[in-house]
């Protein structure tokens, strides 16, 4: 015996669901993050075979696959590997308001690191930022163990 296949149109609901949720860092982004809010100090981790250093921390080592195990504090100075003024404005998922522009924002590499990390920059004039230019961390002064807890990093040198 044979079945007869029924094709059915599927019955939809438009329907927008919003969600509240938290998540567990683990104990890589637990420690980096309680370590930004109760020092204001920075933190790698070292890979036991190839010594690259990964801030933000990571568990494993994305080149050699080792574990990562061993701290190490990197400097609130860095150098810019990457950046851009945004001028269009849109809703910032972090705080789900919309986020002022224009801004300032790059990737920066910590001295100490081998690897960089995105953040927002103070300065807002795109022909006063380069790649090369070293910036500084501006820490707040109250900290929450986030990401946020570095305000912006600044130019420390002038255009060229």
């Amino acid at each position: 015996m044979k079945a007869e296949v029924v094709e059915q149109k599927a019955l939809r609901i438009p329907f927008q669901l919003s969600m509240e949720y938290e998540y567990a860092l683990g104990a890589h982004a637990e420690r980096f993050f309680g370590e930004l809010r109760d020092h204001g100090r920075i933190l790698g981790v070292r890979c036991p075979s190839c010594q690259r250093v990964y801030v933000p921390p990571r568990p494993v080592c994305g080149i050699c696959f080792a574990e990562t195990k061993e701290w190490v504090p990197v400097s609130d100075e860095g150098s810019l590997v990457g950046c851009t003024v945004v001028e269009l404005p849109f809703i910032d998922p972090m705080t789900g308001e919309q986020r002022p522009v224009p801004y300032g924002f790059a990737m920066v590499r910590l001295d100490g690191a081998d690897t960089a990390m995105y953040h927002f920059l103070e300065e807002t004039d795109p022909k006063k930022i380069y790649v090369g230019q070293r910036v500084k961390a501006v820490f707040r002064e109250q900290r929450t163990g986030s990401l946020l807890d570095i305000q912006h990093f600044r130019t420390l040198e002038e255009a060229r």
